[in-house]
């Protein structure tokens, strides 16, 4: 046994019982850290004695974000189960994949996709299949209160939650996240961002995703904080809560402070209580980044990945122009390496793929022993980014191993081109792909989207590059684009683009 609990909400429960913790905007329901650590106790004993839901069962959850999935959470924290978040956007035959992978004993939907699961064939292996409601309706009873018995405490190894990756290659993997992840990323961030009781945020990234968890919320569960739960992304009405809330801490990927800025409320709100804003999911982009500097808003960019974490890097604030660009340094607890190929470190400012070794390092993915072994060498877990150190210490994200592309025997990193043609003034959104080409084995593909009122031709944009990009670097294709398409976890969705270039270029050249 450790000596270490991993029932948080138990031990807030006693130290500040009567703290604010959580409130649901929607419905505007809210309880302190007491009455959370009881309705959870509540929920785990329903679950156990209506559907004997015990150590190591999973229960899948196709939801939306709301106070129910959150109980359900910190119940199976309780019960020693395991949530199984279910990307509410999928089809019924990409959930089928993951509901026969993780077996669950019982799943939980919200009524609002009751026509969607009639479409799930695997939902017919699953013994219970409940409606939210019974949450809900166990959430609203007369308040329990007799001394509910207490549950024996899960271990640091016991898994808490199966998190599918966003599955943009091939088939998705569950990548299983335990009580040890939970408690060092909770360390490790709160030592980067000085978190601490008084902060208070707003949640809003889906639960089917590691940043919904565990960039923000587990953290200040562990340090006693509070949060106001969304529904979904709202960048007016975050606008409106931050300056009414006193939000210390904003977390969001590079489209959502890009969205935010574009509001009427983005130049009046009161913003003056944030901290600062953390970003990760992408890098983001320099304009974006000084347009929040003007608002008073220091940016803090990181870096992390639903594996390992997610919080792993983290750039101070003081840093944002100097070392503009950085993920910044690793996080307290987190080794690093550079890798060229599987046994070769990297030279100083070699470019290779970041490898990590941490207690944040997932024990593996569910139910597959072979992916498990190829994505981590004795501990180290091969992160799937080509990154390069400075002189000073601090990492820059290069690209993705599998965004980079090789035209005529050179190494071509999308995000590099992106980067450069963010400086034009007319451009708001950029993505560069890789595709095929006859002549230099591939060639660069750059989508672009416009601000509204501003033009320009393919020449235009290739014209630019030429004296700023090797030639092998300049895009040979350009495409203009109303938005640039995006996955569940907000991030630039490469298989649409090749689609869409396909459609555009190779039947043109039939």
């Amino acid at each position: 046994m450790h000596n270490f609990t991993t029932d948080w909400l138990r031990k807030w429960a006693e130290y500040t019982p009567e703290k604010f913790a959580l409130r649901e905007h929607q419905r505007d329901i809210s309880w302190n850290y007491y009455e959370f650590n009881r309705y959870a106790e509540f929920l785990a004993l329903s679950l156990k004695n209506e559907f004997g839901i015990g150590r190591g069962d999973r229960i899948a959850v196709y939801s939306r974000n709301n106070a129910e999935y959150v109980f359900l959470f910190f119940a199976c924290i309780k019960l020693g189960a395991i949530l199984v978040p279910l990307n509410f956007r999928l089809t019924p035959a990409e959930l089928d994949i993951l509901i026969g992978d993780s077996k669950p004993g019982l799943f939980i939907y919200e009524s609002d996709y009751g026509q969607q699961i009639s479409k799930i064939s695997r939902l017919a292996d699953i013994e219970y299949k409940i409606d939210l409601n019974f949450v809900t309706a166990l959430l609203q009873k007369e308040y329990p209160g007799n001394k509910i018995s207490d549950f024996a405490e899960s271990g640091f190894d016991d898994p808490v939650m199966i998190l599918y990756t966003a599955g943009t290659t091939g088939l998705p993997k569950g990548a299983i996240i335990n009580h040890r992840m939970l408690f060092w990323n909770s360390v490790n961030t709160g030592l980067r961002l000085d978190i601490n009781s008084k902060d208070h945020t707003q949640g809003y990234a889906p639960f089917f995703h590691t940043g919904g968890w565990n960039v923000l919320f587990t953290p200040f569960v562990h340090h006693g904080a509070s949060h106001t739960l969304l529904t979904h992304f709202d960048a007016e009405l975050i606008l409106e809560l931050m300056e009414k809330e006193k939000t210390t801490l904003l977390f969001g990927v590079p489209t959502m402070l890009q969205m935010m800025s574009q509001t009427e409320k983005f130049n009046s709100a009161d913003l003056a209580s944030v901290r600062y804003a953390i970003v990760g999911g992408a890098p983001m982009p320099i304009p974006l980044i000084e347009l929040w500097h003007k608002k008073g808003i220091a940016i803090r960019q990181g870096y992390g990945l639903t594996e390992v974490g997610p919080n792993c890097f983290s750039l101070h604030q003081d840093d944002a122009i100097r070392k503009i660009g950085s993920i910044g340094q690793p996080n307290f607890y987190m080794q690093t390496k550079i890798m060229t190929d599987e046994s070769i470190e990297a030279a100083a400012g070699e470019t290779g793929e970041l490898w990590l070794k941490s207690e944040v390092v997932t024990p593996g993915y569910w139910n597959k022993p072979e992916e498990t072994e190829k994505a981590i060498t004795d501990g180290w877990f091969h992160t799937g980014d080509m990154v390069r150190k400075d002189d000073d210490g601090y990492f820059y994200v290069v690209d993705r191993k599998k965004n980079m592309f090789i035209s005529g025997g050179e190494n071509v990193y999308p995000a590099e081109i992106e980067k450069f043609l963010y400086k034009n003034e007319k451009v708001i959104e950029v993505a560069v792909i890789g595709v095929e080409d006859q002549k230099w084995g591939e060639t660069g593909c750059a989508f672009i989207v416009l601000k509204s009122g501003e033009t320009m031709t393919p020449a235009d944009v290739i014209n630019s590059c030429t004296d700023n990009l090797a030639k092998y670097k300049i895009p040979r294709h350009i495409i203009f684009l109303e938005t640039i398409p995006k996955n569940e976890a907000g991030k630039i969705n490469r298989f649409e683009l090749k689609k869409i270039y396909e459609q555009q270029f190779t039947n043109k050249s039939k």
